[in-house]
């Protein structure tokens, strides 16, 4: 069990370090988004956000990660690189905020894992197939889990945070732009991280979950198989527009040159 931990705290290591770099400012010239972190971090300073520090440091964190990525740094792509920012933003940045010790944000991660197996033993992490309800979906589903796990919850109530996480994505479009998994991926993941913190405070204060895990994570494989092809990240939705197509134009151009 101790070697276990040992290795998950060190996938705790990689995210943290994902989140700092972020932070700290990433510059990369082949991407749509430039940074965004440090507006935020600004705007922080200048008191014009809505108060609600855990939720802010959360989204601060999860768009610090999908900055790491999109400059090529070391990410932990849990579950996929386009979800990459969810879980561990929303972990870190929740522990960071409460002054969490580093153990229990591991525990958390374990939750988040534990949740992500049921999900791949009975659907799919892959947008091809299900679209982005089983990706920045799952990932919100997991990290509402981890969240349950990291304020004292049961594990009963870690899992059906997880199910009212998941119940509250369903039918969530694939829609990349530029073919690329920055936009509206960015956006995509600090709805997962906020739907998770809702979710888990949701489950903490005894609401009911009405619909278990199991049952939830087969309804969304079964909706995934029923969208459009257009809207498992393919070519569709936000992808098709005017501005998208423009980017995609641009993208293209840089590839070639």
């Amino acid at each position: 069990m101790e070697e276990v931990f040992c290795q998950m705290e060190q996938i705790l290591s990689v995210m943290e370090s994902a989140v700092d770099g972020g932070l700290a400012g990433t510059q990369y010239k082949d991407r749509i988004l430039g940074q965004q972190s440090d507006k935020f971090i600004q705007a922080e300073k200048e008191r014009r956000l809505v108060p609600c520090d855990p939720l802010n440091t959360v989204i601060k964190c999860i768009t610090a990660v999908m900055e790491t990525k999109s400059s090529m740094g070391l990410i932990v792509a849990a579950p996929t690189c386009g979800s990459c920012g969810c879980i561990p933003g929303t972990v870190i940045g929740l522990g960071r905020a409460m002054g969490l010790s580093r153990e229990e944000m591991v525990k958390g991660i374990f939750v988040a894992g534990l949740v992500g197996v049921f999900f791949a033993e009975e659907a799919t992490f892959s947008a091809e197939v299900g679209g982005c309800q089983v990706e920045c979906g799952a990932a919100s589903g997991m990290a509402a889990g981890a969240v349950v796990q990291m304020m004292g919850g049961n594990i009963t109530q870690c899992m059906d945070a997880a199910s009212v996480a998941l119940q509250n994505i369903t039918g969530l479009a694939c829609d990349p732009v530029g073919n690329r998994v920055e936009v509206p991926c960015l956006g995509k993941n600090v709805m997962g991280g906020s739907n998770a913190v809702s979710s888990a405070n949701m489950i903490l204060a005894g609401y009911d979950r009405v619909i278990p895990l199991d049952e939830t994570i087969q309804a969304i494989y079964e909706i995934g198989l029923s969208l459009p092809l257009e809207l498992r990240c393919t070519f569709g939705g936000l992808g098709k527009t005017k501005t998208a197509l423009e980017i995609l134009k641009k993208t293209e151009k840089h590839f070639e040159d």
